[in-house]
């Protein structure tokens, strides 16, 4: 898995929508259907949060991670072709 997440999109998932999803569980119910989706979803933005990596992204060929992104070790060693 390579990390296809930047900062701003882990925090954000990990301090504003993780959060919110639970405490809308709590008010919906906890034990209902709609408070169970809603639990799940925290729980997938907390674990794609933690890795820096989402599937989806993979799918829709997407990052927000900003850093250079290796493709392959092609690289020389020491400088000789």
């Amino acid at each position: 898995m390579t990390r296809n997440m930047g900062t701003v999109d882990r925090s954000l998932r990990a301090f504003v929508v993780a959060p919110v999803a639970l405490v809308v569980a709590m008010i919906v119910g906890a034990t209902t259907v709609a408070g169970i989706v809603l639990f799940v979803v925290a729980g997938l933005m907390l674990t794609t949060a933690a890795t820096g990596y989402c599937p989806n992204y993979t799918l829709a060929g997407i990052s927000t991670d900003p850093r250079p992104h290796r493709v392959g070790h092609h690289h020389l060693r020491g400088g000789h072709a």
